[in-house]
């Protein structure tokens, strides 16, 4: 991704720039960026080593242990069973296990650095865990821009306010992630490994929703951030009203100075060929000076692409509240109030302990996730060094068998240069994993 020259440079200074401005773990994530590897350390996109079934990792025999933590809520932080490390603490490990002279080919983020979940399990939850069921207004409006007005409102409570310096687990190949929250099934699996591809299918038959994601990014440096470009479509059908809206994501943004900070920024749109309605969405950050006045600020309008005439016009901040004002009468509406939607979010539990799959997350990483919530950091990193010693184990074995990776719930392909999945099953079956509601 850079120049030989170029990379030698950055990774000869930047530690010492990350040591004045207080962001150690950037100097990792700038190394697997250099490397040509999506990073591990930026919240959403993150390759593993190598490719590896995470079921064969699991004793058929043994009953699984499924270990699950708290939903990221609108503190930033995985609830009330894991606060991250202070800075000082994640520098001294680091420098624990890093030394001169180390291999950093093959260096992977210590535990210190990552929450106590999945990747997968992250983006699961944006859908399933929330206090009020914004799916349930986009099934039942009774016109189609209320409809419409309502799958805006859910495209915007999908983002949750991330926490600078740690992150998530980097999804295994063939991962899977299976849960539900009343009648919506939600199932996720990584399908990919270059580029690390996660795919979603949600139903719920009472409502007559189906919901399919696709996503994958591309991270980028630009010198005082790292951004990282989300690519992929969201489908959300409501099949009784016969509409489909497709929708984009914003990027992903870790600003390394002059302040540190991670946002989501840039452009969404969202469609709907049958209502001929569109959404233009722009997600807005601090200034380069740390200016709040736009902070994680949204704003946009809802058009009619028939006329190409402004129906609504879009304003707020994602992690607050957000209006529509109606550009015919002056009157402003409120489509979305975060703290009614994602704070308190309840913490997934087990209802069927024999019915959980061995490529489930949290039984994947159920022992790395026991170790960093007793903050045993040797126990984490042994549980996560095993996990990535079958990547390799299992990817070198399938590339000398000249074998490729089949999905097992998911069709992958690629059209027009772009990922695309289809779910196998036009349903998805109620979970073991179950969020009280």
């Amino acid at each position: 991704m850079f120049h030989s020259l170029a990379t030698k440079l950055l990774l000869l200074y930047m530690p010492i720039i990350l040591l004045a401005t207080g962001t150690t773990f950037i100097y990792l994530t700038l190394k697997h960026c250099i490397k040509g590897n999506t990073v591990e350390a930026i919240y959403s996109f993150l390759t593993p080593i190598t490719q590896v079934s995470p079921f064969q990792m699991v004793n058929q025999e043994e009953e699984a242990t499924v270990v699950l933590t708290s939903p990221i809520s609108l503190d930033c932080e995985s609830g009330s069973d894991y606060r991250a490390p202070n800075l000082l603490q994640r520098i001294l490990n680091l420098l624990k296990n890093v030394r001169p002279g180390s291999d950093l080919s093959r260096f992977t983020l210590p535990p210190i650095f990552n929450i106590p979940k999945s990747q997968l399990q992250c983006y699961g939850e944006s859908v399933y865990c929330v206090n009020n069921d914004i799916l349930s207004r986009c099934a039942n409006g009774a016109s189609p821009l209320d409809r419409f007005t309502s799958v805006v409102a859910w495209s915007i409570s999908t983002y949750r306010p991330l926490m600078f310096g740690v992150a998530p687990y980097n999804p295994v190949l063939g991962e899977t992630h299976h849960a539900s929250r009343g009648n919506l099934n939600v199932l996720l699996e990584q399908v990919s490994h270059h580029p690390p591809v996660s795919a979603l299918h949600a139903t719920d038959e009472i409502d007559n929703i189906e919901m399919t994601w696709c996503q994958y990014a591309f991270p980028k440096f630009y010198g005082t951030s790292i951004q990282a470009q989300v690519l992929g479509k969201r489908h959300l059908k409501l099949v009784n009203k016969g509409e489909s809206y497709i929708m984009n994501s914003p990027n992903l943004v870790i600003k390394i100075l002059p302040f540190p900070d991670v946002e989501w920024l840039g452009n969404v749109t969202i469609q709907c060929q049958e209502t001929g309605l569109q959404a233009e969405l722009c997600y807005k950050g601090n200034s380069f000076f740390g200016k709040k006045g736009n902070y994680r600020g949204v704003k946009g309008k809802i058009i009619s692409t028939s006329n190409m005439k402004t129906i609504y016009e879009i304003n707020g901040h994602w992690d607050r509240n957000v209006t529509v004002t109606d550009i015919s009468n002056g009157k402003v509406t409120v489509i979305y109030r975060a703290n009614e939607v994602i704070s308190g979010l309840k913490t997934p539990i087990v209802k069927d302990v024999k019915g959980v799959w061995p490529s489930e997350s949290g039984v994947v990483w159920g022992k790395v996730n026991e170790g960093i919530l007793k903050k045993s950091w040797d126990e984490a990193k042994d549980a996560k060094t095993a996990i990535e010693e079958k990547e390799r184990e299992f990817a070198k074995n399938r590339k000398l068998k000249g074998e490729s990776w089949i999905p097992k719930h998911f069709v992958l392909s690629k059209e027009n240069g772009e990922w695309e999945v289809k779910p196998k099953n036009t349903k998805v079956p109620s979970a073991p994993i179950i969020v009280p509601i």
